[in-house]
């Protein structure tokens, strides 16, 4: 069985890789590939880090899409958000003239 924690250690050593170097080695860029599915994985960070740090003309291709996916979902979320409170601030508005 294999060690979570350990291999989280290692995750958070690529995220720091990113971070620090701007760049990661091929087997690091794969290695998150292939963990990087999903919400729960340990790869999270270590990915978000790499969308973060490295420049976007250097990241894989997979990368470039993964970095273009999550910036549409930010930009759908914020715009729901916004929508959501602009409604809850006209009902207190209008209960508030009642």
């Amino acid at each position: 069985m294999e060690d979570v924690a350990q291999r989280g250690f290692a995750f958070t050593a690529a995220g720091t890789a990113a971070r620090l170097n701007g760049a990661l080695t091929p087997e690091l860029y794969a290695v998150q590939r292939v963990e990087g599915h999903g919400r729960g994985s340990i790869a999270v960070n270590a990915i978000d880090d790499t969308l973060t740090f490295v420049p976007f003309r250097q990241l894989p291709l997979w990368f470039k899409w993964r970095k273009i996916a999550s910036r549409v979902q930010d930009k759908l979320e914020t715009w729901r958000l916004e929508a959501t409170y602009a409604v809850s601030d006209l009902w207190k508005a209008l209960r508030r003239r009642r």
